[in-house]
C-alpha cells in the first residue's frame, strides 16, 4: 500500500505549508459526493490521529484514513498547469469511471 506525490505535486505542498507557517503534511482522503459518487479531499494536516496511514513521498507527509485508504490505495499525485487551470491531479489507478466534469469518480 502507498501513496506518492510527483517531484512537482511534493515542491508545490512544501511551498503551501511553508506559506502556511504551520502543519505537519497533506491530509488526503474521499467523500461521498458528485454524480459518480465520491470526491477527493485534499487539506493540510496538523495533526495525526492513531488510525490514519502516513505515507512519506519525496520529502512530504501523506496522512491517509483507513476507509479512504481502500479507495486511494497506489495514487499518485501530481501538481500541473494548463492554460490559465492549475493544480493537482489524482492519478488513481482504483478508479473504474468518473464523471462528465471531473468532479467525481467511482470504483
Amino acid at each position: 500500500m502507498a501513496i506518492t506525490l510527483t517531484d512537482t505535486a511534493a515542491e508545490r505542498v512544501k511551498a503551501f505549508l511553508e506559506n502556511r507557517g504551520k502543519g505537519v503534511g497533506l491530509r488526503l482522503g474521499v467523500k461521498t459526493t458528485g454524480c459518480s459518487g465520491m470526491a477527493y479531499v485534499l487539506e493540510f494536516a496538523d495533526e495525526v490521529a492513531e488510525e490514519d496511514q502516513v505515507f512519506e513521498s519525496n520529502g512530504v507527509k501523506i496522512i491517509v484514513d483507513p476507509k479512504s485508504l481502500l479507495y486511494l490505495d497506489g495514487t499518485e499525485l501530481d501538481y500541473g498547469k494548463e492554460g490559465l487551470n492549475e493544480g493537482f491531479r489524482f492519478n488513481n489507478p482504483n478508479v473504474k469511471d468518473t464523471c462528465g466534469c471531473g468532479e467525481s469518480f467511482t470504483v
